[in-house]
């Protein structure tokens, strides 16, 4: 049988043999400009999009938190 992967025959004890798949070696990513930025952009949408659900919830029920408050 033949595949497209590299795999890598192992012996253990009792001369039992294995195959595993080889794995992939990580690769460092060091190139992170601009995250903190898009990172505090993307909270901030969400807590505006949380605010206008919140008053949205309570102007339709009149409640802070419906069915608790």
């Amino acid at each position: 049988m033949t595949s497209s992967t590299e795999t890598q025959i192992t012996t253990e004890s009792g001369n039992r043999q294995n195959i595993f798949p080889v794995e992939a070696q990580p690769q460092l990513v060091e190139n992170y400009d601009g995250y903190g930025e898009d990172a505090e952009k993307a909270n901030g949408r969400w807590a505006m999009i949380g605010f206008v659900a919140l008053l949205g919830a309570y102007m339709t029920t009149g409640q802070i938190i419906p069915g608790i408050f």
